[in-house]
């Protein structure tokens, strides 16, 4: 399956499957991402902010472990690649936007990294990062940082060789570093690669999906699991070592 500039049709060639793969050769996106600094926060301040939200995460896992969802209705907690997440407000009749909370892994620690990837419909996330820990933002286009009122200092940005490529297929990718204690908005068009990794125990994201019925139907799925709308750019996870840098190798592209 091929993807250009299409934005309105099926995307997926099997609408429930939670791992299909597209060929990364034949894969260009039909816009870019915008990313947003927001705010920079005292660390205590941060931490606060990323254990709360972390912590309604935690505890839908909990009460899914002690009590699953029956077969056939809405499952708050699910799983993604890069974390734990919590649909903290799921989509209803006239209304097709839903939210999640995702609590981070650590790739470091668990040296794993997330995929890149794509999605069926347009995203709006705002990650949130706490002491001792960055977000490493990647796609396969170059990402837009808009500028923002009060942000001090520009964000890291850089280009490398996206892993895991098939052989003889080089592909660059962008990347952007969102430092400790910060707040930043991204907007992702669907149908846009994008990869996140964090690194550090404290981080969270805070996603608005606003078409998350409209794509399920579209697409022909039948519920809502986004891992379904999920369109993977790689067969398999690759270790920390390719995700978890904060500057390119040897810095000689530097952004």
């Amino acid at each position: 399956m091929t993807l250009g500039t299409e934005t309105t049709g099926r995307m997926k060639q099997s609408p429930d499957v939670e791992d299909e793969i597209l060929d990364v050769r034949h894969h260009q996106d039909p816009g870019r991402n915008r990313l947003t600094p927001v705010v920079t926060l005292p660390p205590d301040v941060a931490l606060a902010v990323v254990d709360a939200l972390a912590g309604l995460v935690r505890a839908a896992h909990r009460e899914e472990e002690a009590s699953p969802t029956p077969d056939g209705a809405l499952k708050q907690a699910q799983e993604f690649e890069e974390g734990d997440v919590f649909m903290l407000e799921p989509p209803f009749e006239g209304f097709f936007a839903d939210r999640y909370l995702m609590d981070f892994y650590d790739t470091a620690e668990r040296d794993i990294c997330s995929r890149m990837h794509l999605h069926t419909g347009l995203r709006f996330v705002r990650m949130m990062t706490g002491p001792g820990t960055t977000i490493r933002v990647s796609s396969l286009s170059p990402i837009a940082v808009r500028p923002a009122a009060g942000w001090s200092g520009a964000l890291s940005t850089f280009t490398d060789a996206l892993p895991g490529t098939p052989t003889g297929v080089d592909r660059l990718r962008h990347n952007v570093i969102v430092p400790p204690n910060s707040w930043v908005d991204m907007q992702i068009p669907r149908g846009v690669s994008h990869q996140f990794n964090a690194v550090g125990p404290n981080a969270v994201i805070d996603s608005v999906h606003p078409e998350e019925s409209i794509e399920t139907l579209r697409e022909g799925m039948s519920g809502y699991r986004m891992m379904a709308q999920t369109i993977f750019l790689a067969k398999d996870k690759s270790p920390a070592t390719t995700c978890a840098d904060l500057t390119a190798p040897d810095d000689t592209t530097r952004g």
